[in-house]
């Protein structure tokens, strides 16, 4: 992994044109180095990433159009337009678009780690199982649904 790169990453591409589809979600990487790793979202009404950890990296969300419900740390939460989205590491998160509309975001984790490969590997995959396992080969663990 290299250092950050000086440039602009244009609105509404990835770079080098990469575009990831995960479990319906659109992810677009926008900056990517060993310190961090941004990446634009948009998420169709009713998805979602359930419940998880990551153990050695904080996370943030800055949404930019309509609205998420979360969970943090077993706490129900909102966030709308222009909020920030603080998850520190080994803090429990869930994010979900329950709101009707898409919602557009902007994710960033500091240090990167594998979250890039992550995408990459998880990028088509239909069954969420499999994501899950994937997943746990990166350092990120999903909680089992509750119930």
């Amino acid at each position: 992994m290299t250092a950050l790169s000086a440039g602009v990453t244009p609105a509404g591409e990835g770079i080098g044109g990469v575009v990831w589809n995960i479990l319906g979600q659109t992810y677009k990487p926008v900056a990517h180095s060993a310190s961090c790793f941004a990446f634009d979202t948009l998420f169709p009404d009713g998805t979602f990433v359930p419940p998880h950890i990551h153990a050695t990296q904080d996370e943030f969300v800055r949404v930019l159009e309509g609205r998420f419900d979360l969970v943090l740390d077993g706490q129900p939460m909102q966030a709308g337009p222009g909020d920030l989205i603080r998850l520190p590491m080994g803090i429990m998160h869930g994010i979900f678009n329950k709101s009707g509309a898409p919602v557009r975001a902007l994710f960033w984790v500091s240090p990167a780690k594998g979250l890039y490969e992550l995408f990459t590997r998880i990028h088509n995959v239909p069954d969420p199982a499999e994501v899950v396992r994937i997943a746990s080969e990166f350092e990120v663990e999903f909680l089992p649904p509750p119930g």
